[in-house]
């Protein structure tokens, strides 16, 4: 048992350069990944969310209503800052209709499941910050299809349909299932809950090398506007949400948890979504990829600067 935690622990610690490596074995040697098929991601995203719900306990979502205040705030940050965030940046850059969906995408998209792991590892508040990931996954189905037309109904068609049916079937169901499990057979699961930073570190890896070595051409050629669009989407995410817990007299580590859960997007789900939302649109799945695998480097060198410098 220790030795699966020390390698969960492993995985967990160094996730960030993990991804950065096969991201750039993917982009400069795109033969490496090809094998990966692009129609595995909804699954390899499917195992990971299942891996989510065998970690989710019903106390999770009483936070909803024991701690209502700050689960409210990071759900209504989360799905106003971050989506007007990616409009606003697409705009100022000009970006094409294709990279401005992909884009957009990613904000609208939940709290990714790394900034449980982020969170955990600055010393924040990881019941808010699975609370708030619970609920924003939750709300997804319904809020980022919406938000997405909204923001580009102009722009480009957006298969609202196709989404929701997407988020249903790749989100709710597998993290349903995990939780289900979780609760019949808790023993069991509590054996094996310590691999899961080892199967989500090696699903989020697949991912990202299947889209990086399938677009590594159109990511030569558009990668540094979509590098420079994604860090400050991102850093700008970070930097609102520790205002947000300042601006509400939060705690440190509830200040933490949210301006980590704002700032990281589930953006394996974005690239998912992306070629389901915008078929027409290949380069709509760019962003996804980039902000793939710099939120995990930023969310590691942001855990350990909150954890050094804002830790009582």
């Amino acid at each position: 048992m220790k030795v699966m935690e020390k390698i969960g622990e492993y995985f967990g610690r160094f996730m960030a350069l993990i991804v950065l490596a096969v991201a750039a074995l993917a982009l400069f040697i795109p033969q490496s990944s090809l094998w990966i098929d692009t129609s595995w991601v909804n699954y390899l995203l499917m195992i990971i969310m299942f891996g989510m719900g065998l970690t989710m306990k019903p106390r999770d979502f009483a936070l909803v209503i024991t701690r209502p205040k700050e689960i409210i705030i990071g759900c209504l940050s989360q799905f106003i800052i971050m989506p007007l965030l990616a409009f606003g940046l697409a705009y100022i850059f000009r970006l094409d209709p294709a990279l401005t969906a992909g884009v957009v995408l990613v904000g609208t998209c939940p709290g990714g499941t790394s900034s449980n792991v982020i969170t955990y590892f600055s010393k924040g508040d990881v019941a808010l910050s699975v609370g708030m990931t619970s609920v924003n996954t939750l709300l997804a189905p319904l809020l980022t299809p919406a938000i997405t037309w909204l923001l580009l109904q102009t722009t480009v068609r957006v298969d609202v349909w196709s989404m929701f049916y997407s988020i249903i079937t790749v989100i709710l169901v597998p993290i349903g299932l995990g939780f289900l499990i979780n609760k019949l057979f808790s023993k069991f699961t509590q054996k094996i809950v310590a691999l899961l930073p080892v199967i989500s570190t090696i699903g989020i890896c697949m991912i990202v090398a299947t889209v990086v070595s399938h677009n590594a051409e159109k990511i030569y050629t558009y990668g540094a506007t979509v590098l420079v669009v994604v860090i400050l989407h991102n850093l700008l995410g970070y930097g609102c949400g520790f205002g947000i817990g300042k601006l509400f007299k939060m705690s440190p580590e509830k200040t933490k948890a949210i301006s980590i859960e704002i700032g990281m997007q589930n953006s394996g789900l974005a690239t998912s979504l992306a070629s389901t939302a915008f078929p027409q649109l290949a380069m709509a799945t760019v962003p996804g990829a980039v902000f793939s695998v710099w939120h995990n480097i930023s969310g590691a060198i942001l855990a350990a600067v909150y954890r050094r410098f804002y830790t009582k």
